[in-house]
């Protein structure tokens, strides 16, 4: 039977997973290498010299707060919808004293190696060795839960750029080592990539630097934070309901409705994007005022310049920026395990390592979603350690059919990009199998209020702390109020003659 954790880092993975553990009657250990909690949430200028991923000062959250929480721990009502890191690593560090977690947490302990032991196909028992302050310690664990996520290595595809090696006089560098607009001040700066950050980033340097070009060898849709009537996006748009359509109706279709919708606000086309990715930042505006510039794909470049596909070059160019995302990897772990992991398709359920014997190491926050990766993590935790206690009562498959449809997926993927899955559908699948997926016909007869807002309303993280392991009693009150709680932190005006401000 297992009883002691080993959880590998202290952000919002790791946290989930300790309070998780608590929750089940486990005894965690969480070790994290870094002198605090939050993981990349915890903003820091040195981050890059002490090989730290974290945000950049001016990161503001994608997903709204009550899309976000933790399931049994809504954020203040006062905070706003979208959160700086600050707010979001006071939140950590709340949720970390409301549960009593930071005396399971061992600061300053880097983990050197995670190994089987010699009996791990009878104990599924873990080696781990850490180290602190130069002392290295041996434990033995009868589980473990790796919480690193996949911001871990910066992702600097040189190769792909000829030219910026060999002849490029400037200055390049990654997003990771970003922090601030002030080193790029009066310079001519170009952008790769067209995620998230490189949007934001173009956007936030175009008010001090003297040019901004964004390069893309792909197209994108830019989306409002801001949805109908004033609610964020997520709100609106990650419902049941909606997921609903777009499993009913044909492909193409929802294509449509799709390019229709994000074509509402600017013609995608007229910008030189479009796309089924999308992106939130303030670029449309860039692009009419000439701050910032978009270009296809970098085919070389000179000693001051960067050649690009469609044949166009441009010149003077000081620094360039790589946004291109990050890779993952998991040195401490034995090859035999760490080695086939390639991405999260090579894990059952994007969790489980499919060729243990035992389901004794779980994988937690290797996802990317259409929503919060937190919320995610935080299930991906509640149903890794109900496996744990019970593992010989064969709560997961038998190993051959957790290696098969780790392999089906691996060799069909369902999405353009290998980490990138559907909220809703993802997150239902692993409620589902912790059993605590809530029953939206059961409650449409049982409690119609509730079951109309949970089919209609936003798929909020409160949707699985209604029923089975781990129930909350706050989860139902939590439902019905949180349009509420969203429109709290604007009611800082009082308008006269509206008698429903604070409704």
């Amino acid at each position: 039977m297992v009883q002691r954790v080993a959880v590998i880092g202290a952000g919002a993975g790791g946290l989930a997973s300790v309070k998780c553990c608590l929750d089940e009657g486990l005894e965690p250990t969480c070790f994290e290498s870094s002198e605090d909690i939050g993981g990349i949430w915890r903003y820091t200028v040195s981050a890059p010299y002490s090989r730290r991923t974290t945000v950049y000062r001016s990161v503001i959250t994608n997903t709204s707060k009550e899309m976000s929480c933790f399931s049994d721990f809504p954020f203040p009502e006062d905070f706003p919808n979208y959160l700086p890191h600050s707010l979001v690593l006071e939140y950590l560090r709340m949720y970390a004293r409301h549960f009593d977690l930071l005396r399971h947490i061992r600061l300053q302990t880097t983990v050197l190696s995670v190994r089987k032991r010699p009996d791990f196909s009878t104990s599924g028992q873990w080696e781990v060795v850490t180290e602190s302050r130069g002392v290295r310690e041996s434990h033995v664990f009868d589980a473990v839960m790796v919480c690193t996520g996949h911001y871990q290595e910066p992702h600097l595809p040189l190769a792909s750029f000829p030219g910026i090696e060999s002849r490029f006089k400037g200055q390049y560098l990654h997003s990771w080592e970003y922090r601030d607009v002030q080193a790029f001040r009066g310079k001519r700066v170009l952008v790769l990539g067209i995620g998230n950050t490189g949007g934001d980033l173009s956007v936030e340097l175009s008010r001090v630097a003297a040019k901004v070009f964004l390069s893309t060898r792909s197209h994108t849709w830019v989306v409002s934070r801001v949805s109908d009537h004033g609610f964020p996006l997520d709100m609106v748009s990650t419902t049941r309901f909606n997921s609903l359509l777009d499993w009913l109706l044909p492909s193409a279709l929802t294509r449509r409705i799709t390019f229709r919708k994000f074509n509402s606000r600017f013609n995608h086309t007229n910008y030189g994007l479009a796309s089924s990715k999308r992106c939130f930042f303030l670029l449309p505006f860039c692009l009419l005022s000439g701050t910032v510039v978009l270009k296809p794909n970098v085919k070389e470049f000179t000693e001051s310049s960067a050649v690009f596909e469609d044949g166009t070059t441009e010149g003077n160019i000081d620094v360039v920026l790589f946004a291109t995302g990050y890779n993952f990897s998991f040195p401490f772990l034995e090859e035999s395990v760490g080695g086939t992991i390639h991405d999260n398709r090579s894990l059952y359920n994007c969790i489980f390592p499919p060729q243990l014997e035992q389901p004794t190491l779980a994988i937690i926050g290797l996802i990317q979603l259409t929503g919060s990766i937190m919320v995610a993590s935080e299930m991906q935790a509640r149903w890794a350690v109900s496996n744990f206690p019970e593992a010989d009562q064969h709560v997961l498959p038998s190993v051959r059919e957790i290696r098969f449809q780790a392999e089906k997926s691996w060799r069909n993927p369902s999405e353009r990009e290998n980490l990138k899955m559907s909220f809703i559908s993802y997150v239902d699948k692993i409620s589902a199998c912790a059993g605590v997926k809530p029953s939206v016909w059961r409650l449409l007869l049982t409690d119609p209020q509730l079951g109309l807002a949970i089919f209609f309303g936003p798929c909020s993280p409160y949707q699985y702390r209604l029923e089975g392991r781990g129930s909350w009693s706050g989860a139902r009150a939590a439902i019905l109020t949180q349009r509420q709680r969203s429109l709290r932190p604007l009611r800082t005006r009082m308008l006269l003659g509206d008698s429903s401000i604070m409704q």
